[in-house]
């Protein structure tokens, strides 16, 4: 009943707030009282946490949330299902999709060849990439993984980077590496890059070539060219899949060039094996506020947009 109820009644507090039904609660017994459809809902939500409790996976209190969001917008699958689906099991953690937009995208890549996943900040898009694609190597389903992303500027400039050229493109990089380091054992990473085993490079060290038995993440996608897209996408070789994940608020181009991103979905959407999968503010896994701050934005950028507001001096989110 700890389990389900959460420390100090954490849970129970959520429930009593988000649920229309009255809450009593004694020994191992739970009573809902009030109108049929606000009981029917509120005994959905404790079944699914007593499901998830018995499968031996803690509940935490944004997943308390998440799981009575599922529930309310009547989704076709079950919030039990969503949070037990184990994709990668790492240093003592498992890496699970949290909400069910993430779990359709986590199936897509499972299902399809080339996948965009496409959404704002903190939904996930690379860092499930990156958990499928730890977890076809391990299952030796591919023998390398590529990760790759344009190297622009996020509206600062940066200036002439001391170094060597690894030393310059690292900084642009440093969010694949985080994601691996989560992954991985921290000793072994410095191996499987020598060995080519895993690769992390910019998106210009792609042209040219064809690779085979690979998993490709192509990060940051909204700040390639029309052109970069089409020739990343054509690099694609025998037995192998690509990611392609972006924020098409968030892009970086100079002015005037178009993003590759932005136009894919029109180009692609009637082709065979692409999936296009779209993430929301509801998705973000972060701390609660960015998804309030990704809702706040999107609303002050449709307000600009309709000439209801003040003008935005810049379209793109930082």
């Amino acid at each position: 009943m700890v389990s389900v109820l959460g420390p100090g009644d954490a849970f129970l507090r959520i429930l009593e707030r988000d649920l229309d039904a009255d809450i009593h609660v004694r020994g191992n017994e739970i009573t809902l009282t009030g109108a049929a459809t606000a009981t029917a809902m509120g005994a959905d939500v404790i079944g699914e946490i007593v499901t998830i409790v018995r499968t031996g996976q803690g509940m935490t209190s944004d997943g308390v949330e998440r799981l009575v969001g599922m529930i309310a917008d009547r989704e076709d699958a079950r919030p039990s299902d969503v949070l037990t689906h184990n994709i990668l099991s790492s240093r003592g953690k498992t890496i699970r999709p949290k909400t069910l937009n993430q779990k359709r995208y986590v199936d897509a890549i499972d299902k399809h060849t080339v996948i965009f996943g496409i959404g704002p900040a903190g939904t996930g898009k690379t860092y499930l990439a990156v958990a499928k694609a730890v977890q076809a190597l391990q299952n030796k389903e591919v023998n390398r993984i590529i990760l790759t992303r344009p190297a622009v500027e996020a509206g600062e400039h940066l200036g002439f980077l001391p170094g060597t050229l690894n030393d310059k493109i690292d900084p642009y990089l440093r969010p694949l590496y985080d994601a691996l380091h989560d992954m991985l054992d921290p000793d072994s990473i410095p191996r499987l890059l020598t060995s080519g085993t895993i690769e992390v490079a910019p998106l210009a060290y792609m042209r040219g070539r064809t690779l085979n038995d690979a998993f490709i993440i192509l990060d940051e996608a909204q700040n390639t060219s029309m052109e970069q897209m089409k020739m990343f996408l054509t690099r694609l070789g025998f037995n192998s899949k690509m990611v392609v994940t972006g924020d098409i608020t968030q892009v970086d181009l100079p002015g005037g060039t178009r993003s590759g991103l932005r136009v894919v979905q029109g180009i692609l959407d009637t082709v065979d094996d692409i999936a296009f999968c779209n993430l929301t503010n509801h998705d973000v896994v972060r701390n609660k506020l960015v998804g309030r701050i990704v809702d706040a934005y999107d609303k002050f950028e449709a307000r600009s947009s309709a000439g209801a507001g003040p003008s935005a001096t810049n379209g793109s989110r930082r």
